[in-house]
C-alpha cells in the first residue's frame, strides 16, 4: 500500500532535488511516509526514474509472454437471478476460476461513479491532511492508510495507496454517504452470492450463525494506483490471494487486474466493463468449501500514463470465528483438507510478510 499526497508546505519539492540522492537517501522515507506524501507525492514532481526500493525482482514482474491474451474470467449476467442457471455459472466461475464479473447486479451506475469520484477527492487532498489518518497517527485501530503491502517484509514495494475506513473516519473525509451508500446497495448482491455458493455446498438455509461466519465483518478499502515513470519495472500491488470470504471489487476503467488462471504459469486481464463489479473468492471459502471454491492469484500492473483507483469490499469471518470445512461438505466422509483455525491468526500471518501468490492457505492445510 501506499501513503499519497502532494508537494507543499516546508517539503522538498522537485527544484530542491537531486534525484540520485532523494531516491537512495533517507529523505524519500521522510517524505513519502512521514510527511504522508506517498508515492503519488513522486509522481506528481514527474520524476523520470522510480525509486530503487520500488523495483521489483524480475521474477515479480508479468512478461507479455505470460498474458493468455484469448482468455478472459466468466461475466455473468445477474438480471434473471432466479433463474437456476444463473447459480450454476456462479458457482462453475468459484470452482473453476475463482474470479469473475457480474453485470446487471441491481447496483446502480451513479452509486459506482460516486464512490470512484469520492476516492479520487480523499487522494487529492494536501498530505497534511492525510498523514493524520495514517497508521501511526490515526485515532482508530480500524483505520490504516500506508504505503506498500507489509513494507517491512517485502524486497520491493508495491505502488499502490490505500486506506481502510471506519465510519468515523468516513465522517471526517467527507465521503461518508457515498462509501456507505455503495456498502449498502452491495449488500443483497452479497447475499445473493452467498446464497448461490452455499446452496453447491449442501447448506440449503444461511441461518444467523452461518451468516456471521461468512460475512461478520466486512472492510472497505479505497485504492489509489499513481501513474508511474516505470511500469515496467514495478507493479501496482503483487500477486496475492485475498483471505476473505469474497471480495467485490470496483474498478474504474483503466485496467491492469491481472488473474493467474488455475494450475498454469498464464495471467488473465480482467478489463473494465462499465457498471460491472468483479467478484474473486477468498482463502476463507476455499477453506470452508474444502478447496471446492478456489482463492486464485492476482495482481495489479503499475500504469505509465494514468492514475487508478478501486474500491473492494472485503467480506470476512469475524477475527473470533473458527474457519475449517464446513460440517454441510463433509458429512459424508469427504476427507478435510484444511484443520481448525482462529482466522485472526490466519490474517496476521497474511500480514507478516509481503505477497508470496498463494503460500498464506498452507498455514492451514493439515
Amino acid at each position: 500500500m501506499f501513503v499519497c499526497g502532494r508537494t507543499g508546505g516546508s517539503c522538498l519539492t522537485d527544484k530542491h532535488l537531486k534525484s540520485s540522492e532523494f531516491l537512495r537517501g533517507s529523505q524519500n522515507e521522510t517524505f513519502v511516509l512521514t510527511q504522508g506524501h506517498g508515492v503519488k507525492g513522486l509522481s506528481d514532481m514527474g520524476l523520470k526514474a522510480i525509486p530503487p526500493q520500488y523495483i521489483q525482482p524480475q521474477s515479480e514482474r508479468l512478461e507479455p509472454r505470460n498474458v493468455a491474451v484469448e482468455e478472459s474470467v466468466p461475466v455473468i449476467d445477474m438480471s434473471k437471478w432466479h433463474d437456476p442457471n444463473v447459480a450454476d455459472s456462479i458457482c462453475e466461475a468459484a470452482e473453476k476460476w475463482g474470479f469473475f464479473q457480474i453485470i446487471n447486479h441491481g447496483v446502480e451506475i451513479q452509486v459506482l461513479e460516486n464512490v470512484k469520484a469520492a476516492t479520487h477527492r480523499f487522494f487529492e487532498l494536501p498530505a497534511e491532511q492525510k498523514k493524520k489518518y495514517s497508521k501511526e497517527n490515526s485515532r482508530s485501530n480500524s483505520v490504516r492508510f500506508g504505503t506498500s503491502f507489509t513494507p517491512d517484509a517485502e524486497k520491493a514495494l508495491d505502488s499502490r495507496i490505500s486506506s481502510i475506513y471506519n465510519q468515523m473516519l468516513l465522517e471526517l473525509m467527507k465521503i461518508k454517504d457515498q462509501a456507505l451508500e455503495y456498502k449498502k446497495c452491495t449488500e443483497v448482491v452479497i447475499r445473493k452470492l452467498l446464497e448461490a455458493l452455499m446452496k453447491r455446498l449442501n447448506v440449503t438455509h444461511i441461518d444467523k450463525t452461518k451468516e456471521l461466519l461468512l460475512m461478520g465483518s466486512k472492510r472497505i478499502n479505497f485504492n489509489y494506483y499513481p501513474k508511474c515513470p516505470n511500469p515496467e519495472l514495478t507493479v501496482g500491488v503483487g500477486r496475492h490471494s485475498d483471505v476473505s470470504t469474497l471480495t467485490i471489487l470496483l474498478q474504474d476503467e483503466i485496467g491492469g487486474l491481472y488473474v493467474r488462471k488455475k494450475d498454469t504459469e498464464s495471467w488473465i486481464h480482467v478489463p473494465p466493463i462499465s457498471g460491472s463489479l468483479v467478484i474473486n473468492i477468498g482463502d476463507a471459502l476455499q477453506i470452508m468449501s474444502n478447496g471446492r471454491y478456489k482463492s486464485v492469484e492476482h495482481r495489479v500492473l503499475a500504469n505509465g500514463t494514468n492514475n487508478r483507483v478501486s474500491v473492494p469490499i472485503f467480506v470476512n469471518p469475524r477475527p473470533s470465528d473458527i474457519i475449517s470445512p464446513l460440517p454441510e461438505v463433509i458429512e459424508d466422509g469427504e476427507k478435510a483438507l484444511y484443520k481448525q483455525v482462529l482466522y485472526s491468526d490466519y490474517v496476521l500471518h497474511f500480514f507478516r510478510k509481503g505477497h508470496d501468490g498463494k503460500d498464506t492457505i498452507e498455514y492451514a492445510k493439515i
